[in-house]
């Protein structure tokens, strides 16, 4: 019985064991079922809620854009009338104006001129209510006002009656070392302005003068301009400091000297050595031609000169043989001629020497010119100048040089030839007069 009661406990244990665990698992589902039930409602709930959102913003830019297009077409509408007004309004200025339009172009234009035409001149000094004026009438975009235009008016007359008259004024003057400061100046008119050194530059724009470099001779000053008389003639520019430009531009013979460089300065060097030495040679030459011919009159009185050595010669032994005399009388010519010609070949070797020493400068020049084209171009001549005037002054030294050195050669050659000639003239007289008394001993003797 025991076990009968065992095998029915096991046997009823092992069916209720399944249907307890399918009961469980129906639970969990169902469970499970009711979150997921609960998350979707959730969920649709927020998508719902989103889409409310956008529905009402989609409304809200709708109006937006309605109220725009409305504003939109009330501007354009606007827009139109207002350009139908302007284009009124223009038409009514434009009828209303009248000529005055024409009348302001004309203004501008000779506001314009004036203001050109006051550029750089002396009555511009200190005029600050025309100046004001000009640029008000030039810059501005309508019709000036009355105002403007009378200062205009007044500021012209004003200009033209200042043009007659002579004023002193300070100016702030720059002079020719670069130093800056306020002094009195007189102003000639419209043409010139004048200082105590001379006449002045006026630059408008930095509003200050400035002195010339260089002033011509006989140039006013405020010390002439007080002692002129009326009626005197004076030097004045009437191309308001343009000429005086230019005559500050225009070197000096030193300047050119500059110019040269180191060989134009050599070439300097020879022609005063050439011009010494043939100073120096001319003037022995013409002492001993005053010389010889002193001894021409007294040929029996042999003195200190050429001709007096050659006369020695004859009178020293008059009994020596004529060979002998002959060749003593060519050997103190030979030495008298040396002593004439002392010096000239020293005189032609340097006017030689000058023209080659040009050449020299010139090719020097023209090297600096090359080198200055390479480093900065060719677009600026004036940065060419220094070696394009050493190139061009150079030659016109070593030429200017060599002339005078060989015409002064060719003068003392031609005086020394001309001394030469007197003494050999005495000395072929000597022979012939030693020839003539030997024969006429030979003549005595035979008759005897």
């Amino acid at each position: 019985m025991k076990r009968l009661q065992l095998a029915a406990l096991l046997a009823a244990s092992m069916v209720l064991a399944p249907s307890a665990s399918a009961a469980n698992l129906v639970k969990e589902t169902q469970s499970a079922q009711k979150v997921a039930a609960q998350h979707n409602a959730e969920r649709e709930a927020g998508f719902y809620a989103k889409e409310q959102s956008l529905e009402a913003k989609l409304a809200a830019l709708k109006a937006q854009q309605i109220q725009l297009e409305n504003e939109t077409t009330e501007l354009s509408e606007t827009f139109t009338d207002n350009e139908q007004t302007l284009s009124e309004l223009e038409e009514t200025l434009r009828l209303e104006t009248g000529s005055l339009g024409e009348v302001f172009g004309v203004v501008r234009q000779a506001a314009r001129e004036l203001n050109l035409s006051r550029e750089n001149r002396p009555v511009s000094i200190g005029d600050d209510a025309l100046n004001n004026a000009l640029s008000k009438v030039e810059d501005a975009k309508s019709l000036p006002s009355l105002a403007t235009l009378t200062a205009l008016w007044e500021g012209t007359v004003d200009e033209l009656n200042k043009s007659a008259e002579i004023a002193d004024i300070t100016v702030n003057t720059r002079d020719t070392q670069g130093l800056v400061s306020d002094s009195p100046a007189t102003r000639l008119g419209n043409i010139a302005l004048v200082d105590d050194n001379g006449y002045l530059s006026w630059n408008s724009t930095t509003q200050q003068a400035t002195q010339f470099a260089k002033t011509p001779e006989g140039g006013l000053t405020r010390a002439s301009i007080d002692n002129a008389k009326a009626g005197e003639l004076v030097i004045l520019d009437p191309t308001y400091g343009v000429l005086l430009d230019q005559l500050s531009l225009t070197p000096t013979l030193y300047d050119r000297f500059e110019q040269g460089g180191i060989v134009g300065k050599i070439i300097t060097a020879i022609l005063l050595i050439g011009l010494g030495i043939a100073l120096v040679r001319g003037l022995v030459l013409v002492k001993t031609r005053i010389a010889m011919s002193s001894q021409m009159k007294k040929p029996d009185q042999p003195g200190n000169n050429p001709l007096g050595r050659v006369l020695n010669v004859y009178h020293t032994e008059p009994d020596r043989s004529l060979d002998t005399l002959e060749l003593r009388l060519m050997e103190t010519i030979l030495d008298e001629q040396q002593g004439f010609e002392k010096g000239l070949s020293m005189l032609k070797l340097l006017a030689a020497l000058a023209p080659m020493l040009g050449l020299l400068g010139t090719v020097t020049g023209m090297i600096e010119t090359f080198q200055v084209i390479t480093q900065y171009g060719n677009g600026d001549p004036t940065v060419m100048a220094g070696g394009i005037s050493m190139a061009l002054v150079t030659t016109v030294m070593g030429l200017v040089t060599a002339m005078p050195l060989l015409l002064a050669h060719n003068l003392l050659s031609t005086q020394a030839d001309t001394l030469r000639g007197m003494l050999e003239k005495v000395g072929v007289s000597l022979v012939a007069e030693q020839s003539e008394a030997a024969d006429s001993v030979k003549i005595t003797k035979s008759v005897a």
